[in-house]
């Protein structure tokens, strides 16, 4: 069952070698994104489950422990791997398998800066768009694959928040990302999986799908939320909860 779980944004800025001279504005987003992993280690799981938006093939892609991640995309030699060691320049000849879509590679390294020993760690791509029940079924199948299940939940709200936002300014996303930041609040799991599809895919809301698998794993969890980070820096709204 779902003992705990951390939102984060997975933009690549947050790691700073990948922002440089603007690392500073996401310091407020990084401290959040390390106190909700805090909760997640306190619960004491067996497992941590990862997820986040992809742009894979399939609908639901599994990324086992040690899975290889890169932010050389980004004009930066650091490579990543899925198991809360440090994160550093590594051989990426050496390695073998899918690399990590860039959200769990966001993760790795949020993992990476708290250390994370509490538990095996394992990842999941969720493509974009995926259907609301499916997520869901996603969520359920996650929290009952183990006994004390965390799970770390990438992805950002709505990309048109101001006029030079990715998707340009929409009228529509501040009321979407408050909605979204009310029911991660409160943990309202029904909001979450009510979440409109078309709506959210408009705003290019990359963490619906998530948030709905977040969704189906808390279905009777009656876990409590905390809002711990909401802001837009870039026109892009970021959110970090933590429930427990």
């Amino acid at each position: 069952m779902l003992v705990s779980a951390a939102v984060c944004p997975c933009p690549p800025l947050l790691v700073p070698a990948v922002a440089a001279g603007a690392a500073g504005e996401l310091d407020a987003a990084r401290d959040a994104c390390a106190d909700a992993l805090g909760v997640l280690a306190a619960s004491r799981p067996d497992r941590l489950a990862v997820v986040g938006p992809s742009a894979g093939p399939g609908d639901v892609e599994p990324y086992p422990q040690g899975a290889y991640g890169s932010f050389r995309g980004y004009g930066v030699d650091l490579d990543v791997t899925l198991d809360g060691t440090r994160a550093g320049p590594g051989d990426r000849e050496a390695r073998t398998g899918d690399e990590l879509p860039a959200s769990l590679a966001v993760a790795a390294w949020l993992l990476a800066r708290v250390a994370w020993s509490a538990s095996p760690i394992e990842g999941l791509g969720i493509r974009e768009p995926l259907a609301a029940e499916r997520c869901i079924r996603t969520g359920r199948d996650i929290a009952t694959a183990d006994e004390r299940v965390a799970l770390l939940v990438m992805g950002d709200a709505s990309a048109c928040r101001t006029l030079k936002a990715p998707g340009y300014l929409d009228a529509r996303a501040a009321a979407f990302d408050a909605e979204v930041a009310r029911a991660l609040a409160t943990a309202d799991v029904e909001a979450l999986a009510a979440l409109d599809e078309t709506l959210a895919t408009d705003l290019k809301a990359a963490g619906r799908a998530c948030w709905q698998v977040l969704a189906g794993a808390a279905e009777g969890a009656g876990l409590n939320g905390a809002l711990l980070y909401d802001g837009a820096p870039y026109g892009v709204g970021y959110l970090v909860a933590a429930w427990s």
